[in-house]
């Protein structure tokens, strides 16, 4: 997963065959830590395939869930998850202290 070109986050190229665009930019608004969810999840070592070289098992998060698990999680979920939590957060009144 990565972005086409640094700085343009409207779109993931997830593989050589999915392209997910039309990304709001207020999906990058809800952060952890700093960082947007989004891109936690994309960097993520746990979702990219590795190879142990010892025994040579291949470690690939799309083996479970007919192999739409991190598509499902990242991109539908997660960039939900985020758009909606900026519109809640937006609705709240300010919190004053005295």
């Amino acid at each position: 997963m990565r972005f086409p070109k640094k700085g343009e986050k409207d779109s993931i190229l997830f593989n050589h065959q999915i392209t997910i665009s039309n990304i709001p930019a207020e999906a990058y608004e809800y952060t952890v830590n700093g960082k947007s969810a989004i891109e936690w999840v994309m960097e993520m070592e746990r979702y990219q395939v590795s190879v142990d070289k010892d025994s040579g098992i291949r470690n690939d998060a799309n083996d479970w869930a007919g192999g739409r698990y991190v598509f499902e999680l990242v991109l539908l979920r997660v960039i939900g998850l985020s758009v909606e939590t900026v519109k809640i957060v937006g609705t709240l009144p300010e919190l004053k202290f005295e």
